[in-house]
């Protein structure tokens, strides 16, 4: 037995509860906030039953406000959109949790699929919008909450950049 063994270096990691970290009740890192999103788009119980569609409007719902930070379900039935906007001082995360989404940005336009998300900072410009032929759902959550959703001429969309944004990658259970 080799006598520099990590146990033997270190003790043992239960006897050490310092060195264990708490799992935290809320998000504060955009790590978390996408953890978040994940694990509330892979438990459809939480937010299926909720949904619903108006025709003449989007539909949208707060599911969670934690200490700064707001989770919101949107519907949107074909045709719907958002319109160009950026969120302020908001940073975010938008999930599709069922049917298709398309994003214009400056830099392109892509297809949202269930799984499909975006990580975006303060002042990220886009337009979201169903061009599809069902119905789509998508979760947004908020950091710090969205106090604002700035609506912007859609030649922005292609004039300036915007800050990064995460490319479009399914959700992991």
């Amino acid at each position: 037995m080799n006598s520099d063994s990590d146990l033997q270096i270190a003790g043992d990691i239960l006897e050490v509860p310092h060195l264990l970290q708490a799992p935290r009740e809320h998000p504060s890192t955009v790590a978390e906030f996408v953890g978040l999103a994940r694990s509330l788009a892979a438990d459809r119980s939480q937010w299926e039953h909720l949904v619903q569609y108006d025709a003449t409007t989007r539909w949208y719902h707060r599911l969670r406000t934690g200490p700064g930070y707001e989770v919101w379900l949107l519907s949107w039935v074909p045709g719907q959109g958002s319109g160009p906007h950026d969120h302020g001082p908001s940073s975010g995360v938008l999930t599709v949790l069922d049917g298709t989404l398309t994003e214009h940005t400056e830099r392109g336009t892509r297809v949202l699929r269930p799984g499909d998300e975006r990580v975006f900072a303060p002042g990220y410009t886009h337009d979201v919008v169903n061009d599809a032929l069902e119905p789509a759902v998508s979760l947004h959550v908020y950091y710090p909450g969205l106090t604002e959703m700035p609506m912007v001429p859609r030649s922005q969309l292609r004039a300036a950049p915007a800050p990064a944004a995460c490319e479009a990658r399914p959700v992991s259970a």
